[in-house]
């Protein structure tokens, strides 16, 4: 090679670095934190949702894109610690689901881009300021909606019509539980029916919250949004079964595990909306400036064999509006 060509290659080659390190920098890999209340396994349909939302936004794992999972295995108290440490691991941006998880981690940051995939009602618990602009750090999809709990109770009364008697499973440390106990006891009240609150704990298992139910005679449950719960929904659904219950459930991973009815928000499509925010976030957006958007739609979901292992008959008329009926 002639002394010249050498030089000019050198040069050449030379110049191209600074572009070559710059489409570096534009292709960085970007890394999404996610923290869950729930195992892996229990909480597969909503993870895998968020994943399949972003790859339909065009990331691609390894990439263009990288994950940091913590999962709180149904230990409520785990989460404020699991929250701390994915905000060291230097993230640029956390999605998560449930007012607890949201709570840690409004707690461990104020500057860390949070994405709420399903929250209650935000404001009421301190998480943002309003729907429309939730200034800070943090927005998402809220699954609360005026007399959502009211229709969940109407429903479950159109399916029993002597329904008199109701317990309420929640979570102590759900600060959501209280509002949404109030919103379905005000309904309880216009439907004359007596509603008791059975609360899971760390003392209190669902097996134990399961045979104070029984102890009070009520006839029917309806299990609280909670991720924790929704975690168990495959023993909440077993024992329901196995005490003879009718339940009305906050979501329709219950009713495939053998529950009889939900009335709620899509929670995949919800997780796999929340992609589209993270998406937001990573190009720049301002997650106080992205307002928490409310449901508009909910599915109505009847399992026909849980049913009829109840004896019970469903009106042919929730039947024809039903979104989905498992047989």
């Amino acid at each position: 090679m002639r002394r010249r060509d050498f030089i000019t290659l050198i040069a050449g080659g030379a110049a191209a670095w600074p572009i070559a390190a710059r489409g570096q920098q534009r292709e960085r890999i970007q890394r999404i934190g996610i923290l869950l209340a729930g195992t892996p396994t229990s909480f597969a349909p909503r993870a895998n949702a968020f994943v399949q939302g972003l790859r339909e936004l065009g990331y691609v794992e390894g990439k263009t894109v990288a994950f940091e999972w913590k999962w709180g295995e149904d230990r409520t108290e785990r989460l404020p610690e699991l929250a701390e440490e994915l905000v060291r691991l230097d993230v640029d941006a956390i999605l998560t689901g449930g007012t607890p998880a949201a709570k840690a981690l409004k707690n461990a940051t104020r500057t860390v881009p949070i994405v709420m995939a399903i929250i209650g009602d935000p404001v009421a618990v301190g998480l943002v300021q309003s729907l429309a602009r939730p200034g800070g750090n943090a927005t998402g999809f809220s699954i609360v909606a005026p007399d959502l709990s009211g229709k969940r109770l109407q429903l479950l009364k159109e399916l029993l019509p002597g329904l008199s008697s109701v317990a309420a499973i929640s979570t102590v440390t759900n600060p959501q539980a209280p509002i949404e106990f109030k919103e379905t006891q005000a309904a309880a009240k216009t439907l004359d029916i007596v509603l008791r609150s059975i609360q899971v704990s760390d003392e209190v298992s669902v097996e134990s919250a399961f045979d104070a139910i029984k102890q009070a005679s009520a006839q029917a449950v309806i299990v609280l949004t909670d991720a924790t719960l929704y975690s168990q929904r495959n023993k909440i659904a077993s024992l329901a079964a196995a005490n003879r219950l009718p339940g009305m459930y906050h979501a329709r991973g219950f009713v495939e595990a053998g529950g009889l009815i939900s009335y709620a928000p899509s929670d995949t499509d919800l997780f796999r909306r929340a992609a589209t925010y993270v998406d937001k976030i990573l190009k720049g957006a301002n997650p106080g400036d992205l307002p928490i958007e409310q449901p508009t739609k909910f599915e109505l979901v009847i399992n026909l064999k849980t049913a009829k292992d109840l004896g019970l008959t469903v009106p042919s008329s929730m039947i024809a509006t039903a979104d989905e009926v498992i047989e």
